[in-house]
């Protein structure tokens, strides 16, 4: 098949660029960070050269709002389009931005498609569901308390609407928090997986939320996360899933696993969270859906995630040492 992946990158996108590469033909659409960044102080785009290091694919640089890029798109001809590029950081205050790359662009996205009649899967966000109760169900539990969350939601909606005009087939998956190998280059957005990591290796505790045992959230595996994407595109049907491991973990955890595998015990160290009022304080993915749909069955849990994810936090800490 011929894949085009949009934030191909990015954390998830470079992730399955690499994992279909073998076998597919895939095109890697990306515009790649800049020093450019947003009024809170982050960078505009997360994609970094270094995530794509042994792919063998076709890399684009351009914009998803800028219509040579789409042309290009068009022109490759995709029988998969495996849209992940958006700005995702949910502390981005400019609605007019958001709005124009997470949805204008995918408007475009979606006429491909249906021209095409190529396969649209692409990423929704567990942050449509804001704070409301879990398990968040789909169509049931959205209430999205920033701009981003906002966007994923109309993302959605928008592809319920082509579906039923054109019979597209566009499979949405909502990721909750995921976390795996590639996502160093998200900077500050990273997983706390990472982070938490990264302090512990450094021979610090790591830096908890007040309230971190009760901030609980469904952390998700990278390698979930493709599995989720290969059942989507071998999918004859269309619709939005909740891809997460239905299960809630806090914060606390994550450090604990973390310290415990590493072999250490630094304690911890207690901070006031600054995000308070946009903040998710549990999330837990309905996926009863997407079992029955797509067969999709997680196949790790935060334990062994971490565990497989470890050797790669340690080289990272290497990294920066040597730097």
């Amino acid at each position: 098949m011929k894949i085009a992946i949009t934030g191909g990158a990015g954390f998830i996108g470079s992730n399955l660029a690499k994992h279909f590469m073998s076998e597919h033909d895939v095109l890697v659409v990306d515009c790649f960070r800049s020093d450019k960044t947003f009024s809170n102080g982050n960078l505009r785009s997360f994609g970094h050269f270094k995530n794509l290091l042994g792919f063998s694919g076709e890399i684009y640089c351009g914009n998803i709002c800028d219509s040579a890029t789409i042309q290009k798109i068009r022109q490759f001809k995709p029988d998969v389009i495996l849209h992940q590029a958006a700005i995702s950081d949910t502390t981005v205050k400019e609605q007019d931005e958001i709005l124009k790359v997470n949805l204008n662009s995918f408007y475009d996205l979606l006429e491909i498609s249906r021209d095409l009649n190529a396969k649209m899967v692409y990423s929704s966000s567990a942050a449509t569901y804001g704070d409301s109760p879990g398990p968040q169900k789909v169509w049931e539990s959205e209430s999205p308390i920033n701009v981003y969350g906002f966007s994923k939601f109309m993302m959605d909606k928008l592809a319920l609407k082509f579906d039923k005009e054109f019979g597209t087939k566009t499979i949405g998956l909502r990721y909750f928090n995921v976390y795996g190998a590639g996502e160093f280059y998200k900077n500050k957005t990273a997983s706390m997986v990472l982070g938490f990591g990264l302090q512990i290796l450094s021979r610090k505790p790591p830096k908890l939320f007040h309230g971190s045992n009760k901030i609980l959230r469904d952390f998700i595996y990278i390698k979930d996360i493709i599995l989720a994407n290969e059942l989507a595109i071998k999918s004859s049907i269309g619709g939005i899933f909740n891809v997460g491991t239905g299960v809630a973990r806090s914060f606390q955890d994550i450090a604990d696993i973390l310290q415990k595998q590493i072999g250490v015990n630094y304690g911890n160290e207690y901070i006031p969270n600054p995000f308070s009022s946009q903040y998710q304080f549990f999330t837990q993915a309905d996926i009863e859906p997407i079992k029955t749909a797509l067969g999709y069955e997680p196949k790790w849990t935060l334990e062994d995630g971490i565990k497989d994810y470890l050797p790669e936090i340690i080289k990272i800490h290497e990294s920066l040492q040597d730097a």
